[in-house]
């Protein structure tokens, strides 16, 4: 995969800026497909670079690529389909990626996996109705527990509300890195599609931090570290506490301090496996099925919440985590009895507050 970043890395060192937009977009497009173990073909390569050059329109190049398939009359197994599967969505991600408008929304966040994968999956665009489960490498594979196929739609609308209505004012940029690495994981573990998810986040992401005002960030972080962009979602979201496994929102933190701080944090997959994190992080002394905080399921669980959507109330919290409102009023009592957190305000219109 790292022939394509050759290919645009003379472009993006050397070229005026509108090519070196386009080079970085194209190279975060195409970078992005090996979350799903793909890699494009030449011929898009050879495309992309007259699109670059400014010799053919993004219309072009997909038209070329639809014709390019479609006289392929010995294609005769998976591996070509998803090859015509990267080309494809690479070039409709380049082009999501030049356009300058964004709207964030439930419905602006559906149309991005639609134009993505229209013709690709059946279901492009549509919310799962369907529970799936998916093997994990970084997970020896296991799978994370993703949203009940009952409640998607809610869940979705629920998350943007919160994330609409949160108030970034007085923040500092770890606090912001911190929340926006909230946010993702969330939404990602959602996964409100049959598949094409986590290239549906990473585009998401990108325009959005446009929108906050994250107009000079380098894409090309995405395109030499999609992998561990998936596997740090992967570990943001899944505990295993009688193995001593707890969702760790750590990996995508460094990965969003160098794509928005531009830090140097090294990013290795290896690191994301539950086996490295069991063998380095925890003491000799404490067996890896004993839980290393005083917390219990239903508290860690509130607690995360808490630190999502400091407004969040004990209803949206119950139908979340599916528990009943005694159960969250208990859980909530005992983290603020434990000094972890605090009340802010009025029960109607406070918020929470993380002291610990």
């Amino acid at each position: 995969m790292k022939d394509f970043m050759i290919d645009f890395e003379e472009y993006i060192r050397q070229c005026e800026p509108d090519k070196k937009e386009k080079s970085q977009n194209w190279q975060t497009a195409i970078g992005l497909q090996q979350v799903d173990g793909l890699k494009p073909s030449a011929y898009l390569i050879e495309t992309a670079i007259q699109n670059i050059e400014g010799d053919i329109t993004f219309d072009e190049v997909k038209k070329r690529i639809d014709v390019y398939y479609q006289t392929q009359i010995n294609r005769q197994n998976e591996t070509d389909d998803r090859t015509e599967e990267a080309d494809k969505v690479s070039a409709r991600i380049a082009e999501i990626l030049s356009e300058k408008t964004f709207s964030f929304s439930p419905v602006a966040f559906l149309n991005i996996h639609r134009r993505l994968f229209n013709g690709i999956y059946t279901f492009a665009g549509k919310i799962r109705d369907y529970n799936i489960t998916k093997s994990e490498w970084a997970l020896d594979g296991e799978t994370v527990l993703y949203a009940d196929a009952d409640n998607l739609n809610e869940t979705l609308e629920f998350d943007f509300e919160q994330e609409k209505n949160f108030d970034y004012k007085g923040l500092n940029m770890q606090q912001v890195i911190e929340h926006i690495a909230n946010f993702i994981s969330y939404l990602w573990q959602i996964h409100i599609f049959g598949e094409g998810n986590t290239r549906t986040v990473a585009v998401f992401l990108i325009k959005y931090l446009h929108k906050l005002g994250f107009e000079d960030i380098n894409n090309e972080l995405f395109a030499a570290n999609s992998w561990y962009f998936r596997n740090a979602l992967v570990r943001a979201n899944y505990k295993n506490l009688k193995k001593g496994i707890y969702a760790s929102k750590k990996y995508i933190v460094l990965f969003l301090e160098n794509l928005l701080l531009g830090y140097n944090n090294i990013l290795k997959n290896r690191e994301l496996h539950i086996h490295f994190e069991l063998t380095t992080n925890v003491p000799a002394n404490v067996p890896v099925n004993v839980p290393v905080k005083d917390l219990t399921i239903t508290e860690k669980l509130v607690l995360d919440l808490l630190k999502m959507f400091p407004r969040i109330t004990y209803d949206q919290i119950a139908k979340k985590i599916n528990k009943n409102r005694k159960t969250i009023q208990r859980a909530i009592v005992s983290l603020k009895e434990k000094g972890i957190i605090s009340r802010i305000g009025s029960d109607k219109s406070g918020s929470w507050k993380i002291l610990k």
